[in-house]
């Protein structure tokens, strides 16, 4: 039985596209589904799983060990909002909650993998190795950054990740995120604005080094991201601390300029002040060093931006059934 906490969000409920794709439909999902318009719900619909238990109910079972034949912990469960300003929320649900869960599958002798981020990284001054010996270095932008880094440092202190492996994902795009709304992708964003206005807008840069629209990302296509996954399902002698990204940094222009080009639209693009509470805390350049993952033996080639995109736009985001489904889209 793999279990995947935060299995209706976004990274969680690709991940159960995966597993089903691989003949897996032994999944128990933890999560909150609320009440959003563009309910959590959705990305579920579609997919195969044995059971679903609220995230409050989970930890005691866990910990108990009620849940039985548990092979392995997936735990994308997260709030995943940089702009969250909430420091207690935070601590609570990405730091106390992972740790819980971790102690367990030390006790358990289960597999775990779990969510860090590349926000652990900050501006970049210290790079972006996923070397462990690193991690005391770095100094987030923001507090959603340092909870995430609060628990690779537990992780590294406490020997979770002798048998685990921790993931800073990049900047992720992909069926299935609809229901984050300010946080969804730029390239959900983009199609949004270019169905409602036919233009695009995009920050102008801060800094005399970057033009607007060129602050750079490592943009990362969410089937890249559960390849990985299922890949490290079945090597769990690979442990440690990788990132989760393409290995290249694109810029907000080449990003937008993709999606128009899958619209099949001439690209118009307006440029617009950064919100104060974004300067400061705002990274202009991110790509992820994907040595580490490679030389573990990850075979894959990870999807160019124009083709995940393209996939993105003309399969899910055009489509009136955008979500995974196992009867729709067949292919990984």
């Amino acid at each position: 039985m793999i279990v995947i906490t935060g299995g209706a969000g976004f990274i969680g409920s690709a991940m159960i596209w995966q597993l089903n794709l691989l003949g897996r439909d032994d999944l128990i999902i933890v999560d909150t589904l609320g009440q959003t318009a563009k309910g959590k719900w959705k990305n579920l619909s579609g997919l195969r799983f044995a059971d679903f238990i609220p995230r409050e109910q989970f930890l005691p079972l866990l910990e108990s060990a009620a849940i039985p034949d548990i092979s392995a912990i997936i735990h994308m469960g997260a709030i995943s909002a940089t702009t969250e300003t909430d420091a207690d929320l935070l601590i609570e649900r990405n730091y106390a909650f992972s740790k819980r869960i971790a102690t367990c599958c030390m006790r358990q002798n289960i597999r775990l993998i779990y969510a860090s981020s590349a926000a652990t990284y900050g501006d970049g001054t210290s790079g972006y190795d996923d070397n462990e010996a690193t991690v005391d270095l770095l100094r987030p932008l923001n507090m959603y950054g340092y909870s995430k880094q609060m628990f690779d440092r537990w992780a590294l202190q406490n020997g979770l990740l002798e048998k685990a492996a921790g993931l800073k994902f990049f900047n992720v795009y992909g069926p299935n995120e609809y229901h984050k709304g300010d946080m969804q992708s730029v390239v959900s964003k983009a199609y949004n604005q270019i169905s409602e206005t036919g233009s695009v807008s995009l920050f102008k840069s801060h800094r005399p080094d970057f033009g607007d629209g060129e602050q750079l990302r490592d943009f990362v296509y969410v089937r890249d991201c559960t390849a990985i996954m299922a890949w490290l399902l079945d090597n769990p002698a690979v442990t440690g601390l990788f990132n989760i990204g393409s290995g290249e940094a694109r810029s907000f222009n080449d990003l937008v300029n993709a999606t128009f080009a899958a619209i099949g639209r001439e690209p118009r693009i307006a440029y617009i002040p950064m919100p104060d509470h974004l300067q400061g805390r705002y990274q202009y350049y991110t790509c992820a060093n994907m040595q580490k993952l490679r030389q573990a033996g990850y075979p894959n080639p990870m999807t160019s931006l124009e083709d995940g995109v393209t996939d993105y736009v003309r399969n899910y985001l055009s489509s009136n059934e955008p979500y995974y489904d196992l009867h729709r889209h067949k292919t990984a």
